[in-house]
C-alpha cells in the first residue's frame, strides 16, 4: 500500500500561548491520532536547532538553522498508509494539527530494492 508523508508545519510561538492545560489536551489528541491502524509512525522536530548544509562551487556549507524567511517551520511528521492521494487527505482531515498549521500531504516514493 502507498505511503504518505504528513509534514506539519507551524509557527512555535503559538503553542506558547496555550494554556498548560490545552496543551496537555493537545498532545493527547495527537497520541490518539498516531494510534489509528492507516498510522505507520510519526515524531515531533525540534523547531529551535538543527543544521542546514549546502553545496556551492562543489564545498559543503553547514549553518545553523532551521531559519527560513517564513514563520511558519517544520515541526514534525506521520507518515501514514492510504490506497490513493484522495484516501491519503479524507484520512488526515481530522489531525489535530489542522488547528494549529499546515499540514502538507506528500507520497513516499517507493526505492527498488537494494537502494
Amino acid at each position: 500500500m502507498p505511503q504518505y508523508m504528513l509534514l506539519l508545519r507551524d509557527d512555535p510561538s503559538e503553542w506558547g500561548k496555550l494554556s498548560p492545560e490545552d496543551m496537555q489536551k493537545a498532545m493527547e489528541r495527537y497520541m490518539e491520532w498516531r494510534q489509528r491502524p492507516f498510522c505507520v509512525g510519526g515524531k515531533r522536530l525540534d523547531s529551535f536547532s538543527g543544521k542546514v548544509m549546502t553545496t556551492k562551487d562543489g564545498k559543503v556549507t553547514v549553518t545553523d538553522g532551521p531559519f527560513s524567511e517564513s514563520r511558519e517551520v517544520l515541526g514534525g511528521y506521520y507518515t501514514i498508509e492510504a490506497g490513493n492521494y484522495d484516501a491519503a487527505v479524507k484520512l488526515t482531515m481530522d489531525h489535530p494539527h489542522v488547528e494549529f498549521g499546515t499540514v502538507e500531504v506528500r507520497e513516499v516514493m517507493s526505492m527498488p530494492e537494494g537502494e
